[in-house]
């Protein structure tokens, strides 16, 4: 009889599914995760919510097969660790994503009728109805920042509403845009037209303090901005600095840390919630519910869809699935992060053919960084086919002797690119850019890549606007298309180029392409 710890308040309906199975439950909500190990260290599951599955919980547990997490985001485990020591780390996503886009709804309801207040107001026998004049939301709009499950229930939920949606996703297509009634916009048209914005992206590199104070510049006088993802992604500092002047209304429900204690942003924030985001019976339910038929379902006939900390097989060197993700997120750069991917096509050659449905999941994550690289080849079709984007693996000629190389195509209406790269010497290295071949690029660093109309002294401009920068020069590469005239110059500096200095090299060199690429 297999042994799962539960130490979180799931719902019962997850003992029940795993007793009928022939599991032994032991569920204690109360107790630390360290300490419940300690006591069961025969067990072979542990089910959690937000509790922390640390090396240390899983060096309790010799015979641990399995973490599962009740719900999408997994930043609570250690996927990384419990890989080394041959553990799957399952989530179930989609569990809590009503739950968190009615209560999005529900936020920004209750600050543009400030009911919060209003309601203490009279609870103190007050009666100040001219205080608390407030907001319609109908007719207002709305930006959603992330096309999730989520980000997509929302936009159902405010149908009603008659709202206009303006939405950014880097990896949805037009059409599947316009499927869902809204309208793809850059993150920077959505913070200077949307009334109301709401965050549903993930905390990483990518967009860790992403709202910032060039953004919150951009917003309208009295708009409002919900934060229902994760603390991180907001400059809390840029907020305090323009909340009185631009009459901001800031709705939180997320946290550094979710534990008693003051709040850092309590002085900012119009409505702030311990966390509710989940925290409906519904949402519990369901949670509990697919947390416990996945343990069964990967027992009884080792279903691992959900799993999102995979291996790689026998014979496959896992470098080559970060050179395609680094690859992929060439392509993405290159394209721009307004555009809007129709395909995506691959061609793997010499031994990596056998291994292609590895490199989709990678391939995705470059493409777009909220998707999670551990995640399997039919999670990375779902969630391209979702943002109606199609995958093709084309068949390849070996005979054109390229060795073990990746190809990756990005197609979208208006624009293709075309890469290509291997690892040579242990080093991950771009060998192509669309017709700019033997560009050999060791893909490290950080990368500025300005393409431009041949023409002399290009090269000297922008070396001389990054030295007036204090940007060192570590190396360069300039390949040339001589079919349309133009060159391709890849810098390799000590640090990363910014962004109003690349926008200005692309202005004095008349660029055609312009931006930067760190790995």
């Amino acid at each position: 009889m297999k042994k799962v710890l539960i130490p979180t308040k799931l719902d019962k309906v997850v003992a029940k599914i795993l007793g009928d199975a022939g599991f032994e439950v032991v569920q204690v909500p109360d107790k630390p995760v360290l300490d419940l190990a300690k006591e069961n260290a025969d067990a072979q599951v542990v089910i959690v919510r937000s509790e922390k599955v640390t090396p240390e919980v899983m060096d309790q547990l010799p015979d641990l097969k399995l973490v599962v997490r009740a719900g999408a985001g997994y930043d609570n485990i250690d996927t990384k660790y419990a890989r080394r020591r041959n553990v799957d780390v399952m989530n179930t996503p989609g569990a809590n994503s009503n739950a968190v886009a009615e209560e999005v709804v529900a936020l920004a309801l209750a600050a543009y009728r400030k009911l919060v207040p209003a309601d203490e107001s009279t609870r103190a026998g007050k009666w100040e109805k001219s205080k608390f004049m407030g907001h319609e939301i109908t007719g207002k709009t709305l930006g959603i920042l992330g096309l999730g499950n989520i980000g997509r229930l929302l936009a159902k939920r405010v149908s009603g509403f008659d709202m206009t949606i303006l939405a950014f996703d880097p990896v949805l297509s037009a059409d599947m845009a316009k499927s869902l009634g809204v309208k793809l916009c850059s993150v920077e048209e959505i913070f200077s037209q949307a009334d109301i914005i709401s965050l549903h992206i993930p905390e990483n590199d990518a967009t860790r303090g992403m709202v910032n104070a060039k953004l919150l510049s951009l917003m309208k006088k009295g708009a409002m901005l919900i934060n229902c993802a994760r603390a991180g992604i907001v400059d809390e500092e840029a907020i305090r600095a323009v909340k009185a002047e631009k009459e901001l209304i800031y709705c939180n429900d997320v946290y550094k840390k979710d534990a008693e204690g003051p709040k850092s942003v309590a002085d900012i924030a119009d409505i702030m919630l311990p966390h509710l985001g989940a925290s409906t019976k519904e949402a519990n339910f369901l949670a509990a519910k697919r947390a416990a038929d996945q343990t069964v379902a990967y027992f009884a006939d080792g279903v691992t869809t959900c799993v999102v900390n995979k291996g790689v097989p026998d014979g496959m060197d896992e470098k080559y699935q970060t050179l395609a993700s680094l690859l992929a997120g060439v392509s993405a750069a290159y394209l721009g992060a307004d555009a809007q991917i129709a395909r995506v096509e691959t061609s793997f050659y010499g031994k990596l053919h056998q291994f292609g449905k590895w490199m989709l999941a990678p391939i995705t994550a470059g493409i777009c960084k909220t998707f999670d690289p551990y995640l399997g080849a039919k999670d990375a079709l779902d969630f391209l086919k979702s943002r109606g984007i199609e995958m093709i693996d084309r068949a390849v000629d070996d005979e054109k002797h390229y060795g073990e190389s990746v190809t990756i195509d990005l197609i979208t209406n208006k624009d293709t690119v075309s890469v290509r790269g291997t690892i040579t010497e242990n080093r991950m290295m771009l060998s192509r850019i669309n017709n700019y071949d033997k560009l050999y690029l060791e893909l490290s660093g950080n990368n500025l890549f300005v393409e431009y109309k041949d023409a002399t002294g290009i090269i000297g401009k922008i070396a001389s606007i990054l030295g007036a920068n204090s940007i060192n020069i570590i190396d360069i590469r300039a390949p040339q298309d001589l079919e349309r005239s133009s060159s391709l110059a890849v810098i390799k500096t000590n640090v990363a180029v910014p962004a109003d200095l690349i926008d200005r090299i692309r202005e004095e060199v008349k660029a055609e392409k312009a931006f930067s690429f760190s790995c």
